[in-house]
C-alpha cells in the first residue's frame, strides 16, 4: 500500500512542480507588464518557452533526486537542489535565445521568472510536507516497520523512531532469539524469534525491516538478510560499528570489494572546493573595501584608547594542521606572546581593553580576517581556528576533534551561530564542526552567513 502511496504522491508531486513553472511564467509576465503602457511581446509570446521549461524542469527534478522518497531527507537538501535546477534551467534558457538571436523577450522576465518558480516552488513543497507529517502524526500513511536485535542500536533506534513521529513509521515489533516474546525493549513488544520471521513479515504486512543485530553473528545474519529478501521487503542493516562512521559514509569498491570511507568530506570534490574559495576570494575582496571606513574609524579608536599596535596577529591550525597568523583588531592590553597562546578569554577577563570589550562584543575584532580569507588561510565559513597550545589539549580529551582541520577554518561557522562561542563547551562545538563538514553544501554556507547577520555578531557568549 505504501509503494502504491508514494507513486500517486510522485504523480501529484510533477503535477504540483510543473504547475508553478507554468504560474511563476505567467506571474512573471504580470509583475513585469501589468502597469507597462510601452511596446512589448504578448503574453502568447512566451507560451513556446513552456515547451522547453516545463520538460527541462522535469528532468533536472529527476535527475537532482527531487522526487525520491522524502521521509527522512531535510526541507533545507530540497531547497538547495529546487534553487540549482532553476538556476541551471533559465541558464539554458538565456544560452538558446542568444544562439538563436532572438532579442524581443523580456530578460526582466526570465529573472523574475527563476526567483518566482524556486519561490513557489518551495513554498508548494513545504505546505506538502507539513501537510504529510500532519497526515501521519494522526495516523495515517504509516510504514509498518520490523526492528530485528534487542541490543543497543536497537534501543537507540526505537527511540528515535517514535521521537520523530512525523516520519511516519510504526514498529509493530522486535524480533529476537535470545529474548521472551512480550518482553518490552524501549516501549516496543518483542513478538517472536528468527524462526518467525517469515511468518511475522506475512502476517503483519511489514514495508520495512530495520537489521541492528551484531555482524559477528554471521550465519544468524545470512539467513535474515535471505529471508528479508524472499519476502520483498525493503531491509535497512543498522551496522554495529555505525559510531566510528558518519552519517553519510562515502562507499567505494576495489575490483568489487566494497569499501567504506569512515570520514566522507564533500570539499575533497575539486569542483566543490574550487567553487568555495571562488567564492571566498571574490566576497572577501569586496568586503575589504567595504569595510575601509569601518577600518579606519576602529584603527582611530584603538590608537586613542590604548597604547599599543592595533592588529593583533596570533599562530592558529588551520587546513591540514598547518599553522598559520590569523588577524584580529587589538581588544586587549600589549603582553607577551606567551600570555595570549596559553589564557583562555574569560567573561571578566581584565585584560580587555575599554574599546575591546565593545569590539568583542559586537564581533568587529574579526574583520580584519577578511584578509585571511583573500590570502586562502581561511574560509568565510567553516570551525573556528584554535591555538597550537589548545589544540593539543584538545586532541588528547576529545574525540575526533583533529577531523576539523580537514577544511579551511573560517570566520564563523556552525557552532558559532548555533551559540557555541567563547568559553562553552568544546565538545558541543566539535558535533557541530563535524556537522558541517560532512555535510558541506553551498547553500549550507549561504544559511550560515545569513544566520551570522542575525545570530553571530552580537552573541552573549562573545567575549
Amino acid at each position: 500500500m505504501i509503494r502504491e502511496n508514494q507513486k500517486t504522491l510522485n504523480m501529484i508531486q510533477v503535477i504540483l512542480d510543473l504547475g508553478m513553472v507554468v504560474i511563476a511564467l505567467a506571474l512573471a509576465y504580470w509583475f513585469r507588464f501589468s502597469n507597462y503602457e510601452g511596446s512589448h511581446l504578448k503574453f502568447e509570446s512566451y507560451i513556446p518557452t513552456l515547451v522547453l521549461l516545463v520538460p527541462l524542469h522535469f528532468f533536472l527534478y529527476y535527475f537532482l533526486g527531487l522526487y525520491e522518497a522524502r521521509r527522512r531527507k531535510s526541507l533545507s537538501s530540497e531547497v538547495g537542489k529546487i534553487i540549482q535546477a532553476n538556476l541551471f534551467s533559465t541558464m539554458i534558457l538565456f544560452t538558446l535565445l542568444y544562439l538563436i538571436k532572438e532579442i524581443h523577450y523580456s530578460r526582466q522576465v526570465l529573472i523574475y521568472f527563476v526567483v518566482l518558480t524556486s519561490s513557489l516552488t518551495i513554498a508548494e513543497r513545504a505546505t506538502l510536507r507539513a501537510v504529510l507529517n500532519n497526515i501521519r502524526e494522526k495516523g495515517y500513511n504509516k510504514k509498518h516497520v520490523l526492528i530485528i536485535g534487542t541490543g543497543r542500536l536497537a534501543k537507540r533506534l526505537v527511540n528515535a523512531l517514535k521521537e520523530n513521529q512525523y516520519l511516519g513509521y510504526e514498529i509493530i515489533g522486535i524480533v529476537d532469539e535470545n529474548i521472551a516474546v512480550g518482553k518490552k525493549l524501549a516501549g516496543a513488544t518483542v513478538i517472536g524469534g528468527i524462526s518467525d520471521l517469515e511468518k511475522i513479515i506475512i502476517e503483519s504486512k511489514i514495508d520495512e525491516i530495520f537489521v541492528t543485530i551484531n555482524t559477528k553473528d554471521y550465519d544468524i545474519f545470512r539467513n535474515i538478510i535471505k529471508i528479508c529478501e524472499k519476502s520483498g521487503v525493503r531491509t535497512q542493516i543498522v551496522p554495529d560499528y555505525a559510531r566510528f562512521i558518519p552519517a553519510k559514509p562515502q562507499m567505494d569498491e576495489v575490483d568489487g570489494i566494497p569499501l567504506i570511507n569512515i570520514r566522507h568530506v564533500p570539499l575533497d570534490n575539486f569542483l566543490k572546493a574550487f567553487a568555495k574559495r571562488a567564492f571566498d576570494v571574490a566576497v572577501s575582496f569586496v568586503g575589504l573595501i567595504i569595510c575601509l571606513p569601518i577600518f579606519l574609524v576602529i584603527v582611530i579608536g584603538i590608537k586613542l584608547d590604548s597604547p599599543g599596535a592595533v592588529i593583533f596577529s596570533q599562530e592558529r591550525v588551520g587546513l591540514n594542521k598547518k599553522n598559520f597568523m590569523m588577524y584580529k583588531f587589538r581588544t586587549m592590553r600589549m603582553q607577551t606572546a606567551e600570555e595570549s597562546d596559553k589564557e583562555w578569554t574569560t567573561k571578566e577577563d581584565n585584560r580587555k581593553t575599554r574599546l575591546g570589550n565593545i569590539l568583542r562584543k559586537t564581533s568587529l575584532d574579526e574583520l580584519p580576517q577578511l584578509w585571511n580569507v583573500f590570502k586562502g588561510d581561511m574560509s568565510l565559513v567553516g570551525p573556528r581556528p584554535e591555538r597550537p597550545f589548545f589544540v593539543e589539549q584538545f586532541k588528547e580529551k576529545i574525540p575526533r576533534y583533529m577531523i576539523k582541520h580537514h577544511v579551511r577554518p573560517g570566520i564563523t561557522g556552525w557552532a558559532q551561530v548555533n551559540g557555541w562561542r567563547g568559553d562553552t563547551s568544546i565538545r558541543k562545538r566539535i558535533e557541530c564542526d563535524i556537522y558541517y563538514i560532512e555535510n558541506w553544501t553551498f547553500m549550507f554556507d549561504i544559511k550560515i552567513l545569513f544566520l551570522t547577520i542575525f545570530k553571530g555578531f552580537i552573541n552573549t557568549n562573545a567575549y
